[in-house]
């Protein structure tokens, strides 16, 4: 039988026994790198933002509400990839397919440069994210393959914090773009970008994947990974209500640039406001890597998520009333940010962690499920706006309540317990 994968070092450690060849990779660089390759995923995404009446206005799109689908195209194709991705992974190993993906995510970019209509644009959007489902696929699981429990979240957290600097930056960077030259050279900065992440996973990332740990790819190794997976009560919950609350945030990203810059007047200064948000869930991340090795996951994250629901009820309570004036919309959206990254990060380690006998498989089942679901839920958050907060506020109240159904299922109708918890 197949055991679990031990971790390769201890957490605090500087340095890991990661190694390929003469090279070894300390926890550090380990961390920043990781980091690095799921970031690209928040460049295709973020950095677009600004750029959109440009978009819309050089490829004559009619409908400005249409603009969007730029976000859910990749979205879709980033969820499907993952899907498909995750046993190759589990086969193969991380580098190669992590490799390819990144090598698919740029030519990508650099054709959806030359797009000559807005049709093209959406299916190279759909290749570029078919590319970038290495990004997350092999991201989670070389973790998982080197961390586990407590231990794993507080390393994700780690990651996230440092991922979080792209997500920050990219919108002003976006707008710095359009400002200096067309459209188009979105897509170029999207195409270094994956470039220089590329060279560095090709210099420096380790195979994380033991030889004894791979899985054939075959029909009935496919399908026995998937049902280790799908009769995994707990991970299966854990694993699908990050989605849930993607689908709010999502519908919040197509939304965005009308909120900041229409609903309340900032117009190209809205990437600042949208930086500051991404700020308060970088500290969100740090605080989590020091305190959950203490409290626990479940503690943690059960409590972030009751807060999530009470603070988006108020945003969707408030909304109904009218329109919600700048600051304070800003600082309740800062604090549900917050929240959301304590929750996220904990679930998703929670999701992963019984299942590290097949973490590709598992990683592209829950990032299929999230990327697909929250696409769709946001998709469907968008097209409901109608110039107002109300829909996206609504979105997120619904979200927290449909995560807290998971959650209870999950646990059997308890909360903040740590019996399962590896520390």
């Amino acid at each position: 039988m197949r055991g679990r994968p031990a971790p390769l070092a201890h957490p605090d450690c500087d340095t890991m026994s990661i190694s390929i060849g003469r090279h070894t990779i300390g926890k550090k660089e380990f961390i920043a790198l990781v980091a690095q390759i799921m970031a690209l995923n928040a460049v295709a995404l973020d950095i677009m933002l600004p750029a959109f009446p440009q978009i819309g206005e050089g490829l004559r799109v009619s409908n400005p509400n249409d603009i969007q689908y730029v976000l859910t195209a990749y979205l879709v194709g980033f969820g499907v990839g993952q899907l498909l991705l995750g046993p190759i992974s589990d086969r193969y190993g991380r580098r190669i397919p992590l490799l390819i993906g990144l090598s698919l995510y740029v030519v990508a970019a650099i054709a959806a440069a030359f797009s000559p209509g807005f049709a093209t644009l959406i299916a190279l959007r759909v290749v570029q994210g078919l590319g970038a489902a290495s990004t997350r696929i092999i991201a989670i699981a070389a973790v998982r393959d080197t961390f586990s429990g407590r231990a794993m979240a507080e390393v994700m957290s780690l990651v996230f914090m440092v991922f979080m600097v792209v997500p920050i930056i990219a919108p002003a960077l976006g707008q710095l773009i359009v400002l200096a030259g067309p459209w188009q050279w979105i897509f170029a900065a999207m195409a270094l970008m994956g470039l220089l992440v590329m060279g560095w996973a090709f210099v420096r990332l380790p195979e994380t994947l033991a030889p004894e740990n791979r899985r054939p790819l075959s029909v009935a190794a496919i399908s026995g990974g998937f049902t280790i997976v799908f009769s995994n009560r707990v991970a299966m919950m854990y694993g699908l209500a990050p989605g849930v609350l993607l689908g709010a945030l999502f519908g919040f990203l197509n939304t965005a640039q009308p909120i900041y810059g229409e609903i309340y007047g900032l117009g190209p200064l809205f990437p600042f406001a949208f930086a500051s948000v991404g700020m308060v869930m970088a500290v969100s991340s740090l605080i989590n890597a020091r305190i959950v090795g203490r409290f626990g996951m479940r503690p943690v994250s059960h409590s972030a998520l009751i807060g999530f629901i009470a603070l988006s009820g108020v945003w969707f309570v408030w909304s109904l009333l009218g329109t919600i004036p700048f600051w304070p919309f800003l600082l309740l959206m800062a604090a549900i940010m917050f929240l959301f990254s304590l929750i996220a990060t904990n679930f998703n380690a929670m999701s992963m962690d019984p299942l590290g006998e097949v973490a590709g498989t598992a990683s592209s089942v829950f990032g299929f499920m999230q990327t697909a679901g929250g696409a769709l839920l946001g998709a469907i958050i968008g097209a409901a706006f109608d110039g107002t907060t109300l829909w996206v506020g609504a979105g997120y109240f619904v979200a927290g309540l449909i995560a807290l159904a998971m959650v209870l299922v999950a646990e059997n109708g308890k909360l903040f317990e740590t019996r399962y918890e590896i520390t």
